[in-house]
């Protein structure tokens, strides 16, 4: 069977579109996860011994983030590459006490959460 050069052409294109399709959808159906910094400022009197973050809703916190640093009373510290897949995720800081404090973070760009005296803290009473 003979076919004419319209439709050799036609079903190339076809099979350019489709080999297209196939290639770039697995790209494009996969989910980025950014990245957010936080500028951690400590105007507590407190040191700020470990930072987490988690989910908005879970506890699934990470390893901690400060690895051997401190945010001592009064400095501040740029926290950097939490993970942000969704819409917010949840910053927690221990201080030396062993005492958790934390706040929602908006997943849209940098932040700065400043931590004070008067920051609800989470003792485990």
């Amino acid at each position: 069977m003979k076919y004419s050069p319209g439709l050799r052409i036609a079903a190339i294109f076809i099979m350019c579109v489709a080999a297209y399709a196939f290639t770039s959808t697995p790209g494009r159906s996969l989910a980025r996860t950014a990245t957010i910094s936080v500028n951690i400022v400590n105007n507590s009197s407190r040191d700020i011994r470990n930072v987490y973050w988690s989910h908005v809703d879970s506890d699934d916190w990470s390893g901690d983030l400060l690895g051997d640093q401190t945010i001592t009373a009064g400095q501040s510290l740029n926290v950097g590459n939490i993970s942000c897949d969704g819409q917010s995720v949840k910053v927690i800081a221990e201080d030396q006490d062993g005492c958790f404090s934390s706040t929602a973070i908006t997943c849209g760009g940098d932040a700065s959460w400043t931590i004070t005296n008067g920051t609800t803290r989470d003792c485990g009473n």
